[in-house]
């Protein structure tokens, strides 16, 4: 559980971080947005009971490993 949460804590800082320095260019709110939005969703989602059951199902990691990946790729590339 705690690596979901490193990793939710990783996406909303990356997206608050890119949200800051890229501010003025058009359509950062919602590239941010992309960012950090699914970070907070999983990070709270470590706090809810029956989503933790979800969460550690082998193929929700792989999804959630990959998606992640994914959401940072773009965010560097941002």
């Amino acid at each position: 559980m705690n690596n979901y949460r490193m990793g939710g804590y990783l996406l909303f800082a990356i997206g608050l971080i890119n949200l800051r320095y890229q501010w003025g260019e058009p359509g950062i709110v919602q590239r941010s947005a992309a960012i950090f939005i699914p970070g907070a969703l999983i990070l709270l989602a470590t706090f809810i009971a029956p989503l933790k059951l979800v969460l550690m199902r082998k193929e929700v990691q792989y999804l959630l490993a990959f998606a992640g990946l994914a959401i940072v790729a773009f965010a560097v590339t941002n």
